[in-house]
């Protein structure tokens, strides 16, 4: 579903170029969840950035569901981003000027869906924020602003879902309740799910982890065994992801 070829990101800095993340190849197939971490400035929101054609690498090609996200424009590359993924950002980034059902409805109506109203309701209610759609995201909680937007990112149904530190700006109670939405939504609806995260605890829900440190991979993890008593396939019956520095 995700697949990086020797993918790197260098910028300019003091007049010196500035390699924020050295070359890597990553496979994340279908209905995997990777987790990535590292210290701040490893690398890890760049890569989130470049996966969601955010931001465009200085090297290599990133595929989206086979598509690769580098090689085409920027109409093809929205049109692709409003049907593959959802984004869920730390700092939530929903319109103030407009309710949270309105929130919601607007990557619907961008992408033409006829009823888009109705499922709206729904992502609401799934959330559980049914009886606060009418509100502006002032006269909510952070976990209530966190969850319209999480719902506003699966308003196209996408098959990946992408989190930066989608817990790092809430309380560590309001923090798991988020973290446990998440993982149902993998769940329920086997998405694909990349998420950046400080939180061991919360790594440790994924099947595999990605470390980062200056840049480069410094630790491929190890897969987390799945609960099969939550309705998990067995852990050998979908592949690993694959993490390859490039050297």
């Amino acid at each position: 579903m995700i697949q990086l070829r020797g993918v790197s990101k260098t910028v300019m800095s003091g007049g010196r170029p500035l390699t924020i993340l050295h070359p890597l190849d990553l496979t994340i197939h279908s209905g995997q969840f990777l987790a990535v971490l590292g210290p701040s400035g490893s690398g890890k929101s760049t890569l989130l950035g470049l996966v969601a054609g955010l931001d465009a690498p200085t090297t290599g090609e990133i595929l989206i569901d086979g598509v690769d996200i580098t090689s085409i424009g920027e109409d093809a590359l929205a049109k692709l981003r409003g049907e593959k993924i959802g984004f869920v950002f730390q700092f939530f980034h929903l319109v103030p000027s407009l309710t949270a059902f309105e929130n919601i409805l607007i990557p619907m109506e961008i992408a033409g869906k006829r009823d888009a109203a109705a499922r709206a309701r729904q992502r609401l209610d799934e959330v559980g924020l049914a009886d606060r759609g009418h509100h502006y995201p002032s006269q909510l909680s952070g976990g209530e602003q966190q969850r319209i937007a999480i719902a506003r990112a699966l308003s196209n149904e996408p098959p990946i879902i992408l989190a930066d530190e989608p817990t790092g700006n809430l309380d560590s109670t309001t923090g798991k309740l988020i973290m446990e939405l998440l993982i149902d939504v993998r769940r329920t609806r086997q998405t694909t799910m990349m998420l950046v995260t400080h939180d061991a605890d919360l790594a440790a829900l994924a099947d595999s982890r990605l470390v980062l440190r200056d840049g480069r991979p410094v630790d491929e993890g190890s897969r987390i065994p799945l609960d099969s008593a939550q309705g998990e396939p067995d852990p050998g019956s979908r592949p690993e992801s694959r993490l390859e520095p490039t050297r």
